[in-house]
């Protein structure tokens, strides 16, 4: 499935947490029309996650005065490729999914070894990082801003739903 037919999901399931801070927003789904299937829900959920990723980047970039250069991706998630082509069209910057997809574990065990010296650094540590694949920006910014005003839209809607009136 190449778009989403016009269909948005936001995952507000238990509110939105950072940047937008309500608990009060529910999970929506907008855009659906008869034409809308399986296919184009499932695209936004996907696109409902790179979102999520673009509203935390603009908000780091919008908070430091040091651009954001790139992205590592990781968990079940990272497997999927269409995902980290739309975090890197949305993020405007490289995603970099890691040979070893989980990496919560391999974490835990580096820092272990860290602790009892098998490595000397953080940076030592850094550099056995690899990637397994780099996903590029490659859509016009017009066209990537354009669906995420969208997604935006949709945000606002979610937003305190749940709030006594």
């Amino acid at each position: 499935m190449s778009d989403n037919g016009g269909v948005t999901f936001v995952p507000a399931l238990t509110g939105l947490g950072s940047p937008w801070w309500d608990p009060d927003a529910r999970g929506i789904i907008t855009g659906i029309t008869r034409g809308a299937g399986k296919a184009q829900l499932a695209r936004a959920c996907v696109e409902a996650i790179a979102f999520q990723v673009r509203d935390m980047t603009d908000a780091m970039s919008a908070a430091s005065p040091h651009p954001l250069a790139a992205l590592r991706a990781d968990g079940g998630a990272a497997a999927m490729d269409l995902l980290l082509q739309l975090q890197a069209e949305q993020s405007r910057v490289p995603v970099s999914r890691p040979q070893s997809l989980e990496s919560t574990a391999l974490g835990a065990a580096t820092l272990a070894g860290l602790a009892e010296d098998v490595w000397g650094s953080l940076q030592d540590l850094s550099d056995l990082w690899r990637a397994a694949a780099v996903f590029e920006p490659e859509l016009p910014v017009e066209l990537t801003d354009a669906v995420y005003v969208t997604w935006t839209r949709a945000v606002a809607k979610a937003r305190g739903w749940a709030a006594p009136e």
